[in-house]
């Protein structure tokens, strides 16, 4: 029992991250109908700039998390206006295939600029386990945990109780009556990406910290895996993404204990594959007719 409880425990804190990832996907999907798949690649920038910001300028761990953050919601805000603007009213594949374009760009250029070497993520702070009923926590763990729930009782916070938050429920549900009540649309589509960009930038922070390693093409797979989790969730829906998240991590960890780790990156798709075909709205959303 203690065994499947600690599984658990390192399963929900995989999963934080997976749904602070999955956050930026369905909040871009819900207002715009785009799914990002460049958001990977702002989770890596995010941990490279969080390892710089601790190595070369000695900041902490909460000013670092800042700074990635702050950075990362730029570089979304940037991509948004530069590559996905122009688009806005060509055919969804067009979107698509430059969302892809853009992953591949951002990918390329910080192989270029940092080498495709791991780097070791600095020590923010020593490492401590705690035994709590016979189950190992540590001070990382926690601070995962800690990390996520308070982001995401933010992002509930601003999307419900503030105006942009309001703007962005109102564009989400039908941008063009949104436009004739005079909301700024550009504006509250550029926040959503920064937002969903800053959230990432969290997530590849954790990571680094978390498993002590980072490379370029580190996005890749957690970048699908995220999608999964947000469209396991449902799609659009924002705590679904936290949830798929969730259960992601813990299937995850599950595998890898029950079987072999080579099975881990599998599961994925395999749940993508069995939601799409059981419950395609994902767990928390809901099924509604498109007219063509």
């Amino acid at each position: 029992m203690q065994e499947v409880i600690q599984q658990l425990v390192n399963g929900i804190s995989l999963g934080s991250i997976y749904g602070l990832i999955a956050l930026g996907y369905t909040m871009v999907y819900g207002i715009i109908r785009l799914i990002n798949f460049a958001h990977g690649d702002i989770y890596m920038i995010g941990a490279f700039v969080g390892y710089f910001a601790i190595r070369n300028f000695n900041l902490s761990f909460l000013p670092a998390l800042l700074v990635a953050m702050a950075v990362c919601a730029a570089l979304g805000t940037a991509i948004e206006r530069l590559a996905y603007r122009p688009l806005r009213n060509s055919t969804r594949i067009a979107a698509l295939i430059t969302a892809i374009g853009v992953s591949f760009l951002i990918q390329n250029a910080a192989l270029l600029a940092w080498t495709p070497d791991p780097r070791s993520y600095p020590d923010v702070f020593p490492l401590r386990t705690y035994e709590i009923g016979g189950v190992f926590v540590d001070n990382r763990q926690i601070t995962i945990l800690s990390v996520a729930v308070a982001l995401m009782v933010v992002l509930h916070y601003i999307v419900n109780f503030t105006q942009i938050g309001r703007a962005m429920r109102a564009v989400a549900i039908d941008a063009d009556t949104a436009r004739l009540m005079g909301i700024d649309v550009d504006r509250v589509i550029s926040f959503t990406f920064a937002l969903g960009s800053a959230l990432a930038a969290a997530a590849g922070v954790l990571v680094g910290i978390y498993y002590n390693r980072i490379e370029p093409t580190m996005g890749a797979m957690p970048g699908l895996k995220a999608f999964v989790a947000a469209v396991l969730g449902g799609i659009g829906v924002i705590p679904g993404a936290m949830l798929g998240g969730l259960v992601m991590g813990v299937a995850e960890v599950a595998v890898v204990a029950l079987t072999a780790s080579t099975w881990k990156d599998a599961v994925a798709f395999a749940i993508l594959i069995v939601i799409l075909l059981v419950k395609p709205a994902g767990l928390l959303g809901r099924q509604v007719r498109e007219k063509v």
